[in-house]
């Protein structure tokens, strides 16, 4: 007796073939990557110094033009701060936040007479100068180009300026003061582009000019103007943290008339040029 062998049809055989084969590939396949988190989060300080290039004031329309460098003695080199956090979302929304203090105080004895909103400071007076100018400012910009590790951003921002000017003498009898808080919105950009393995080098620039009435709607005819430019070279120690290093260009300030007050007509005239040199690190959730 003859018996017949069972055989599998053709079609399984070439099922069971090719279900073989992809399993043998998708285990020699390697692991998909893990998908990027949306949101990044980065937090930035810089520690240096501050010098003034040119700085001019004048409070009051008979006032005089005030040098601070020759007639204030601001010629040393002043300490400069500044910290910022940014949360970015999936690399292209950069949301940015800021404080930077900026205060010059120094001590001089008078070679003129100096007419400041009414007051007359008579030559040969121990005076104190003060120039506060600290700010606050959120941002937010878009990423124009697509590549993780290049960035060429452009987009707004909105300062708090929180101005404190003040002149006394030593002896305190003659003293002058002028505070200012106000908004002020700015146009922004900034861009970051690889340079070797671990380099970089990268800029930003805020700022804007505009009449101050039509920034807040007030009757006052002041003019003003701003802008924060800087470029850094930088090096990616190790994953997540970066050093390097800043030089910045603050300048800026506004003429007009202000409201006045029981001391002052509102008048001033106020323009600025500093420099700073500092060293930076950045913290960054990615890698």
């Amino acid at each position: 007796m003859r018996m017949n062998t069972l055989r599998p049809p053709g079609s399984l055989a070439l099922l069971l073939s090719c279900s073989l084969a992809a399993a043998t590939a998708a285990a020699q396949d390697p692991p998909a990557a893990p998908q990027e988190p949306a949101l990044g989060l980065r937090a930035q300080a810089e520690l240096g110094f501050l010098a003034v290039g040119r700085h001019f004031i004048q409070l009051g329309r008979d006032g005089s033009r005030v040098d601070y460098r020759d007639d204030a003695a601001q010629t040393n080199l002043y300490t400069f701060a500044r910290a910022s956090i940014e949360v970015d979302v999936r690399r292209r929304h950069l949301f940015t936040f800021l404080y930077q203090p900026l205060q010059i105080d120094s001590t001089t004895t008078l070679a003129r007479d100096l007419r400041i909103d009414g007051a007359t400071f008579a030559a040969g007076t121990p005076m104190r100068a003060r120039y506060g100018f600290p700010f606050f400012r959120a941002g937010w910009a878009y990423d124009v180009l697509p590549e993780a590790d290049r960035e060429l951003a452009f987009g707004v921002g909105l300062q708090l300026r929180n101005a404190s000017i003040e002149f006394e003498s030593v002896d305190g009898r003659t003293f002058r003061q002028r505070n200012d808080v106000g908004p002020v919105p700015l146009l922004r950009a900034r861009g970051r582009f690889p340079v070797a393995a671990r380099g970089f080098f990268a800029f930003e620039l805020d700022g804007i000019y505009a009449p101050i009435s039509v920034i807040n709607g007030s009757d006052n005819e002041v003019t003003g103007a701003i802008l924060d430019a800087s470029v850094r070279v930088g090096w990616r120690v190790v994953r997540h943290v970066d050093t390097f290093v800043n030089l910045r260009y603050i300048g800026g300030g506004a003429v007009g008339q202000g409201d006045p007050t029981s001391s002052s007509d509102g008048y001033q005239s106020n323009w600025l040029h500093f420099m700073t040199v500092s060293l930076g690190a950045t913290l960054d959730s990615r890698p």
